[in-house]
């Protein structure tokens, strides 16, 4: 259940780095509602991380929280602000998802 936590916490941090690009976009209103979400997004994601941190390695955990939200927030970047999907951003976003679920499966928990 600890690894469920922790993915879907990572998926929240994602989702609070896209809020950050659609305030960075947005104006008036709309920009506070997206802040809001970005507060939102935020607190959900810490609090799940510490629930996963009661059953998992500290360093496992963080690792993967951070590695969830980074390759989570390429892929919003791509798909939803114009950012380049070159090759080699692609080949380091493969192998930082190698690395994650590689720790994964060398941490007990």
């Amino acid at each position: 259940m600890a690894w469920i936590f922790l993915i879907v916490g990572g998926l929240f941090e994602t989702a609070f780095a896209f809020c950050l690009g659609k305030a960075k976009e947005s104006n008036g209103n709309e920009t506070v509602l997206w802040y809001g979400g970005f507060l939102i997004c935020l607190v959900a994601s810490m609090l799940l991380l510490i629930k996963a941190t009661q059953s998992l390695p500290i360093g496992t955990a963080y690792a993967v929280w951070t590695g969830i939200g980074a390759v989570g927030s390429v892929i919003m970047g791509i798909f939803f602000f114009n950012e380049p999907a070159t090759f080699w951003r692609m080949f380091f976003l493969f192998t930082l998802v190698s690395s994650i679920v590689g720790l994964k499966y060398v941490s007990a928990g």
